[in-house]
Protein backbone atom coordinates (compact mmCIF):
# COMPACT_ATOMS: atom_id res chain seq x y z
CA UNK A 1 0.00 0.00 0.00
CA UNK A 2 2.34 2.31 1.05
CA UNK A 3 4.60 1.57 -1.92
CA UNK A 4 1.34 2.21 -4.24
CA UNK A 5 0.87 5.73 -2.58
CA UNK A 6 4.81 6.58 -3.32
CA UNK A 7 4.37 5.83 -7.19
CA UNK A 8 0.90 7.81 -7.37
CA UNK A 9 2.52 10.75 -5.88
CA UNK A 10 5.66 10.44 -7.87
CA UNK A 11 3.39 10.63 -10.67
CA UNK A 12 1.43 13.18 -9.75
CA UNK A 13 4.79 15.16 -8.99
CA UNK A 14 6.18 14.17 -12.56
CA UNK A 15 2.75 15.32 -14.16
CA UNK A 16 3.16 18.96 -12.34
CA UNK A 17 6.54 19.05 -13.28
CA UNK A 18 6.10 18.57 -17.00
CA UNK A 19 3.09 21.05 -17.15
CA UNK A 20 4.59 23.52 -15.27
CA UNK A 21 7.65 23.50 -17.96
CA UNK A 22 5.21 23.67 -20.96
CA UNK A 23 3.22 26.40 -19.58
CA UNK A 24 6.67 28.51 -18.49
CA UNK A 25 8.57 27.77 -21.39
CA UNK A 26 6.49 26.44 -24.47
CA UNK A 27 2.75 27.25 -24.43
CA UNK A 28 -0.06 29.21 -22.26
CA UNK A 29 -3.53 29.38 -22.59
CA UNK A 30 -5.16 32.86 -23.15
CA UNK A 31 -8.65 34.61 -23.70
CA UNK A 32 -9.88 36.85 -25.46
CA UNK A 33 -11.90 39.12 -23.68
CA UNK A 34 -13.00 41.94 -26.00
CA UNK A 35 -13.78 43.26 -29.52
CA UNK A 36 -10.15 44.80 -30.42
CA UNK A 37 -9.06 41.88 -32.61
CA UNK A 38 -12.28 41.52 -34.06
CA UNK A 39 -12.38 40.10 -38.19
CA UNK A 40 -9.19 38.05 -36.48
CA UNK A 41 -10.27 37.14 -33.27
CA UNK A 42 -13.66 37.37 -31.25
CA UNK A 43 -14.45 37.73 -27.69
CA UNK A 44 -15.05 34.48 -25.92
CA UNK A 45 -11.79 33.06 -28.37
CA UNK A 46 -9.71 30.78 -26.60
CA UNK A 47 -6.10 30.48 -27.47
CA UNK A 48 -3.31 28.77 -27.09
CA UNK A 49 0.04 30.75 -27.36
CA UNK A 50 3.15 30.16 -27.71
CA UNK A 51 5.95 31.63 -25.70
CA UNK A 52 9.12 30.10 -27.13
CA UNK A 53 9.03 31.93 -30.65
CA UNK A 54 9.84 35.07 -29.35
CA UNK A 55 11.84 33.48 -26.19
CA UNK A 56 9.76 32.72 -22.89
CA UNK A 57 10.93 34.27 -19.15
CA UNK A 58 12.96 32.23 -16.99
CA UNK A 59 11.39 32.57 -13.71
CA UNK A 60 13.60 34.37 -10.62
CA UNK A 61 16.28 35.48 -12.70
CA UNK A 62 14.78 38.34 -15.08
CA UNK A 63 16.38 36.60 -18.03
CA UNK A 64 14.97 34.90 -21.49
CA UNK A 65 15.55 31.95 -23.23
CA UNK A 66 16.70 32.70 -27.00
CA UNK A 67 13.93 33.49 -29.16
CA UNK A 68 13.76 31.14 -32.28
CA UNK A 69 12.94 34.77 -34.27
CA UNK A 70 11.94 37.78 -33.69
CA UNK A 71 8.66 39.62 -34.19
CA UNK A 72 7.38 40.18 -38.16
CA UNK A 73 5.49 43.08 -39.48
CA UNK A 74 1.64 41.79 -39.50
CA UNK A 75 2.62 39.42 -36.45
CA UNK A 76 0.09 39.24 -34.16
CA UNK A 77 2.13 39.63 -31.00
CA UNK A 78 0.54 39.00 -26.89
CA UNK A 79 2.68 41.48 -24.57
CA UNK A 80 2.04 43.12 -21.50
CA UNK A 81 0.57 45.69 -21.56
CA UNK A 82 2.70 48.75 -20.78
CA UNK A 83 0.06 50.37 -18.55
CA UNK A 84 -1.04 47.46 -16.61
CA UNK A 85 -0.62 44.18 -15.52
CA UNK A 86 -1.86 42.37 -18.07
CA UNK A 87 -1.90 40.53 -20.80
CA UNK A 88 -3.03 41.75 -24.38
CA UNK A 89 -2.76 40.67 -28.00
CA UNK A 90 -2.32 43.31 -31.19
CA UNK A 91 -0.43 43.04 -34.46
CA UNK A 92 2.51 44.45 -35.49
CA UNK A 93 2.73 47.32 -37.86
CA UNK A 94 6.21 48.77 -37.47
CA UNK A 95 9.49 47.42 -36.80
CA UNK A 96 12.56 49.68 -35.70
CA UNK A 97 13.57 52.21 -37.92
CA UNK A 98 10.18 51.69 -39.90
CA UNK A 99 8.38 55.30 -40.89
CA UNK A 100 4.61 55.01 -40.15
CA UNK A 101 1.58 57.04 -40.80
CA UNK A 102 -2.27 56.77 -40.88
CA UNK A 103 -4.20 59.00 -43.51
CA UNK A 104 -8.09 58.98 -43.89
CA UNK A 105 -7.57 55.10 -41.97
CA UNK A 106 -4.94 53.94 -44.06
CA UNK A 107 -1.70 52.75 -42.98
CA UNK A 108 1.49 53.94 -44.61
CA UNK A 109 4.60 51.81 -44.10
CA UNK A 110 7.81 53.18 -45.81
CA UNK A 111 5.90 55.33 -48.09
CA UNK A 112 3.75 52.31 -49.02
CA UNK A 113 -0.03 52.38 -48.42
CA UNK A 114 -1.19 48.85 -47.01
CA UNK A 115 -3.69 46.67 -47.83
CA UNK A 116 -4.90 44.95 -44.74
CA UNK A 117 -7.50 42.17 -45.40
CA UNK A 118 -7.85 41.44 -42.00
CA UNK A 119 -9.28 44.33 -40.66
CA UNK A 120 -12.80 45.54 -39.47
CA UNK A 121 -12.99 48.87 -41.10
CA UNK A 122 -14.71 51.65 -39.16
CA UNK A 123 -17.95 53.00 -39.99
CA UNK A 124 -16.87 56.70 -39.89
CA UNK A 125 -13.37 58.13 -39.07
CA UNK A 126 -14.31 59.50 -36.13
CA UNK A 127 -12.27 61.97 -34.31
CA UNK A 128 -11.08 61.66 -30.46
CA UNK A 129 -11.21 64.36 -27.88
CA UNK A 130 -8.68 67.04 -27.72
CA UNK A 131 -7.23 65.91 -24.48
CA UNK A 132 -6.76 62.32 -26.25
CA UNK A 133 -5.29 64.24 -29.19
CA UNK A 134 -2.65 66.32 -26.86
CA UNK A 135 -1.35 62.94 -25.50
CA UNK A 136 -1.08 61.51 -28.86
CA UNK A 137 0.72 64.28 -29.54
CA UNK A 138 3.03 64.26 -26.66
CA UNK A 139 4.81 60.74 -27.42
CA UNK A 140 4.85 61.31 -30.74
CA UNK A 141 6.40 64.18 -31.09
CA UNK A 142 9.92 63.23 -30.44
CA UNK A 143 9.77 60.88 -32.92
CA UNK A 144 7.86 62.73 -35.80
CA UNK A 145 9.48 62.65 -39.24
CA UNK A 146 7.26 65.29 -40.93
CA UNK A 147 8.13 68.95 -41.84
CA UNK A 148 6.12 71.28 -39.38
CA UNK A 149 6.45 69.46 -35.97
CA UNK A 150 4.99 72.69 -34.23
CA UNK A 151 1.29 72.37 -35.97
CA UNK A 152 1.45 68.81 -35.59
CA UNK A 153 -2.00 68.09 -34.24
CA UNK A 154 -2.66 64.09 -34.32
CA UNK A 155 -5.89 62.38 -34.96
CA UNK A 156 -6.95 58.59 -34.71
CA UNK A 157 -7.06 57.72 -37.95
CA UNK A 158 -4.87 61.23 -38.78
CA UNK A 159 -1.21 60.77 -37.52
CA UNK A 160 2.20 60.54 -38.59
CA UNK A 161 4.98 59.79 -40.36
CA UNK A 162 6.31 59.03 -36.56
CA UNK A 163 9.60 56.51 -36.76
CA UNK A 164 9.73 53.58 -34.48
CA UNK A 165 13.03 53.52 -31.94
CA UNK A 166 15.17 50.99 -31.05
CA UNK A 167 13.71 47.94 -29.60
CA UNK A 168 10.65 48.66 -29.61
CA UNK A 169 7.15 47.85 -32.07
CA UNK A 170 4.02 49.66 -33.14
CA UNK A 171 1.33 47.65 -32.91
CA UNK A 172 -2.65 48.43 -33.13
CA UNK A 173 -5.88 46.16 -33.71
CA UNK A 174 -7.17 44.89 -36.22
CA UNK A 175 -10.91 46.54 -35.14
CA UNK A 176 -9.59 50.14 -35.65
CA UNK A 177 -12.89 51.99 -33.85
CA UNK A 178 -12.55 49.59 -31.04
CA UNK A 179 -8.99 49.12 -29.87
CA UNK A 180 -7.00 50.82 -27.17
CA UNK A 181 -3.73 50.26 -28.90
CA UNK A 182 -0.36 51.93 -29.82
CA UNK A 183 -2.27 54.92 -31.42
CA UNK A 184 -2.98 56.24 -27.51
CA UNK A 185 0.28 54.97 -25.64
CA UNK A 186 3.29 54.93 -27.86
CA UNK A 187 5.44 52.06 -28.54
CA UNK A 188 5.89 48.81 -27.47
CA UNK A 189 9.50 47.69 -25.78
CA UNK A 190 10.52 44.46 -27.29
CA UNK A 191 11.11 42.94 -24.37
CA UNK A 192 7.40 43.48 -23.55
CA UNK A 193 6.52 40.61 -26.19
CA UNK A 194 5.46 37.49 -24.65
CA UNK A 195 4.19 35.20 -27.37
CA UNK A 196 2.30 34.26 -30.51
CA UNK A 197 -1.70 33.11 -30.93
CA UNK A 198 -1.30 29.49 -31.56
CA UNK A 199 -4.66 27.72 -31.88
CA UNK A 200 -7.97 28.37 -31.17
CA UNK A 201 -8.44 25.63 -29.44
CA UNK A 202 -12.26 26.57 -27.94
CA UNK A 203 -14.37 29.50 -28.54
CA UNK A 204 -18.13 30.42 -28.15
CA UNK A 205 -20.18 33.92 -28.20
CA UNK A 206 -20.50 35.25 -24.61
CA UNK A 207 -23.35 37.90 -26.19
CA UNK A 208 -25.67 34.78 -27.49
CA UNK A 209 -29.32 34.79 -25.71
CA UNK A 210 -28.76 30.84 -24.96
CA UNK A 211 -28.44 30.08 -21.13
CA UNK A 212 -25.30 28.68 -20.39
CA UNK A 213 -23.53 30.23 -23.93
CA UNK A 214 -20.13 28.66 -22.82
CA UNK A 215 -21.81 25.47 -23.52
CA UNK A 216 -25.08 26.31 -25.75
CA UNK A 217 -23.17 29.08 -28.05
CA UNK A 218 -19.62 27.10 -28.97
CA UNK A 219 -18.86 28.60 -32.32
CA UNK A 220 -17.22 25.14 -33.44
CA UNK A 221 -15.92 26.39 -37.03
CA UNK A 222 -13.23 27.75 -35.28
CA UNK A 223 -12.05 25.57 -33.06
CA UNK A 224 -8.46 24.41 -33.99
CA UNK A 225 -7.80 26.97 -36.19
CA UNK A 226 -5.07 29.24 -36.68
CA UNK A 227 -5.40 32.64 -36.01
CA UNK A 228 -3.53 35.19 -38.50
Amino acid sequence: MKQRLLEGIKTVAVALGVWLVISTFLVQGYRIPSESMEGTLLPGDWLFVTKALYGADVPLIDRRMPAIREPRRGDLVVFHSVEEDLAVVKRVMGLPGDTLSMRDGVVIRNGVRLSEPYITPPPALRSESPEVRARMRSWQLPHFAGSAPAGYDPDLYQWGPIVVPPESLFVMGDNRDQSYDGRYWGFLPRRNVRGAPLVIYYSYDPASWRPLPFLSAIRWGRLGTWPR
